[in-house]
């Protein structure tokens, strides 16, 4: 018979299956006894004596615990959050947790998930999701493998931006005001503001803030210039307009930021039918040739393309669009009748078509059992079919490959919108986020980390600056530029000193500076300390004792790293096995030792990725294969872009030890730096041609 737990080990086995279960409303008192191999009364007496709460008590303290992680660490609106915790009603679930917290989820924190109101500000942020919040670092310092994290914008408010060059032509489109009584024609204002901002867009010799940006400023006090400092722009639209039954009256006015005085103003009184000919004129003929930037013929056919034909097709679209911007689930369940009602008047809508696959995808994007994924391609496939040049379509089509795990195949259709519509952040972003981790090239992904700095530059608070400033000083980081990857980490904790995953990357930033192993070990276990459930950081302790060669202080922390993954059935870290099972070796435990490397050595041959040839090479210095291992060297040594951290860390690595006598080991190795090297170079200097650094 199966050996009973008692205190701790009870408490710790009963959260641990709970958080197995956490989005299974359906997981209660019942289920928690018989996985706990124990009988109801036994269950409900043992959480009595060791929490003094009832078993169904202790269940929903423990998924309050994980909503307000979430509500803190992550972008879920609250009613996302109560489903993910296992909560069947919302309304319960806030009344649950303002009775656990004294007030209610919706004033925690960051606040809700943004999906904004249009498929231009698709804007990926890091989640950290509750008890997997240490996966987030799996990606943010990946020493041997590949990284998983991505988020850029920035802002100039609070401190100077290194090495970010200033565009001349750089323009922002204000939120337009509503002028009329009718509170029901908002919608339609915000929809000409959108347009507006789209077509601008469109024209490469700009460069157009992202709607992310400028919609704080919706109800400012704030004056131009003041706005203008902070967004980094020369030039700022504002504009005002109503809708009275078929006439359209709008105000629009450019200034120029660095004198606040006006270059262009009218004032339209147009048909709803000439909308779209207004749009176009606005941004071609009055606001494009008042800065004088150059519209290429390419560009000019992409802005005078109508999206549809159809006025009242064009009003459902617009109120979708109203609905989306309300950024949480309920938004979109709304929006997507309206898109369908779009649709119903004209079947060849593009546009609609695309934006219904895109809330489809946000609606799917948090659960573990996909529903929409036919809804998705369907649609991003008809907007395809009926625009094939259109941003939204190929934005479309790549979120449904990304939907499917296909991320190969949704970089083409993301390479091709930028092509399409060079100002657009949501795909600058999505690329960012491909490159950083699904695709792995550390250049690529600091050069779309750097773009999206450019389009997308206003965070909406200090917590958001942080993980942005975060973000951007871990794409400096993976290639090499270690200084700047510095002052963005600095940048990141001046925003919020609770960051909890900037002083794990400036531990390492600092690594690479001063190449003092203690000094770093010394830092990540001051970090464990403030949280020593945090996985990545009890792995990454070990790791730092295991290049040290200390392997009984390496085991110690592999071993509870170890156990807790294991028990808990999570597949993370695998590129680490092969370090953990040198550490268990070396102090004796051979058979858990075997398992190890056996689960590495699978990992070798599923890794797609251009560190396979290095991850295989460690597993054939570990069989002693040496001359093996150095053919895997060379193929490593013909790659590009990878992460600085590979140099920083692969001589000090003790499996390495053995190999350091092959003749041709120090040739091998010098190569491998010297591509890093000649990559980071010409990285910089094409940068540098790009004003991105």
């Amino acid at each position: 018979m199966q050996e009973q737990p008692t205190g701790l080990k009870f408490t710790d086995q009963a959260k641990a299956i709970i958080l197995e279960h956490l989005s299974n409303e359906n997981f209660g008192v019942s289920e928690l006894a018989d996985a706990m191999h124990m009988s109801r009364s036994n269950l409900l007496r043992k959480c009595k004596k060791h929490t003094a709460l009832s078993a169904s008590q202790f269940i929903r303290k423990i998924r309050l615990e994980e909503a307000m992680e979430l509500l803190k660490e992550s972008e879920l609106t609250v009613s996302e959050v109560s489903y993910q915790v296992g909560f069947g009603s919302s309304s319960y679930f806030i009344k649950c947790f303002r009775e656990l917290y004294g007030y209610p989820p919706g004033e925690v924190g960051k606040g809700s998930a943004k999906i904004l109101s249009t498929s231009e500000e698709i804007i990926h942020r890091p989640s950290f999701l509750g008890k997997n919040k240490w996966l987030l670092m799996a990606g943010i310092v990946v020493l041997i493998g590949i990284s998983y994290f991505f988020y850029s914008k920035i802002n100039t408010e609070d401190s100077p931006i290194p090495s970010i060059s200033e565009v001349e032509k750089s323009i922002a489109v204000l939120p337009f005001k509503n002028e009329s009584n009718d509170a029901s024609n908002l919608y339609f204002v915000n929809g000409l503001m959108e347009a507006s901002l789209g077509n601008l867009q469109k024209i490469e010799d700009l460069r157009v803030i992202s709607r992310t940006s400028v919609e704080k400023y919706r109800n400012t006090q704030q004056n131009i210039g003041e706005i203008a400092k902070e967004l980094n722009v020369s030039y700022v639209v504002e504009g005002s307009g109503q809708k009275m039954g078929n006439q359209v009256l709008l105000n629009i006015q450019l200034i120029d930021a660095t004198t606040d005085s006006r270059i262009w103003g009218e004032q339209y009184t147009h048909e709803v039918e000439d909308i779209f000919a207004l749009q176009n004129e606005v941004a071609k003929k009055k606001i494009a040739d008042a800065i004088k930037a150059k519209v290429t013929p390419l560009e000019i056919a992409r802005i005078d393309k109508k999206p549809t034909e159809n006025l009242v097709a064009y009003d459902f679209f617009l109120q979708a669009q109203e609905q989306v911007s309300k950024s949480n689930k309920e938004g979109l369940e709304a929006a997507i009748p309206l898109y369908e009602k779009a649709l119903e008047e004209d079947s060849q809508f593009a546009l609609a078509y695309a934006n219904l696959a895109i809330a489809y995808f946000y609606l799917d994007q948090h659960k573990r059992e996909k529903q929409y994924t036919e809804q998705i391609n369907n649609n991003a496939d008809k907007a395809l079919l009926y625009d094939s040049k259109l941003t939204e379509s190929l934005i479309a089509k790549a979120l449904y490959y990304q939907h499917t795990g296909d991320y190969r195949l949704a970089l083409p259709h993301l390479q091709k919108a930028l092509e399409y519509n060079p100002n657009s952040s949501a795909v600058v972003q999505l690329l960012s986020a491909l490159y950083s981790g699904y695709i792995p090239n550390t250049g690529k992904y600091l050069e779309n980390a750097l773009k999206g700095i450019q389009l997308d530059i206003a965070a909406n608070d200090s917590i958001a600056k942080s993980y942005i400033y975060l973000n951007l000083s871990n794409a400096l980081a993976q290639s090499g530029f270690i200084e700047e990857a510095l002052e963005y980490a600095n940048l990141s904790l001046q925003q919020n000193p609770a960051n909890e995953y900037t002083p794990y990357l400036k531990a390492y930033i600092e690594y690479a500076q001063h190449k003092d192993l203690q000094k770093t070990l010394t830092s990540i276990k001051r970090e464990l300390m403030k949280d020593t459930t945090r996985l990545d950081l009890l792995q990454e302790t070990a790791k730092l004792y295991y290049f040290q060669r200390k392997y009984d202080s390496a085991y110690h922390y592999y071993k509870r790293f170890h156990e807790f993954r294991t028990t808990n059935g999570l597949k993370i870290y695998p590129h680490e096995d092969i370090k953990i099972s040198w550490v268990y070796r070396e102090m004796g435990q051979e058979v858990e030792a075997k398992k190890l490397f056996q689960s590495y050595s699978a990992y070798c041959e599923k890794d797609e990725s251009i560190y396979q040839p290095a991850s295989m090479a460690v597993k054939l210095v570990y069989e002693g294969q040496l001359d093996k291992a150095i053919e895997q060297y060379k193929k490593f040594a013909t790659k590009d872009h990878f992460q600085y951290w590979i140099i920083l860390f692969m001589r000090i690595d003790p499996v390495m030890d053995s190999l350091t006598s092959h003749p041709e080991y120090e040739s091998v190795f010098r190569e491998i730096e010297n591509r890093f090297w000649d990559n980071h170079n010409d990285l910089k200097e094409t940068l540098q041609e790009q004003e991105l650094l």
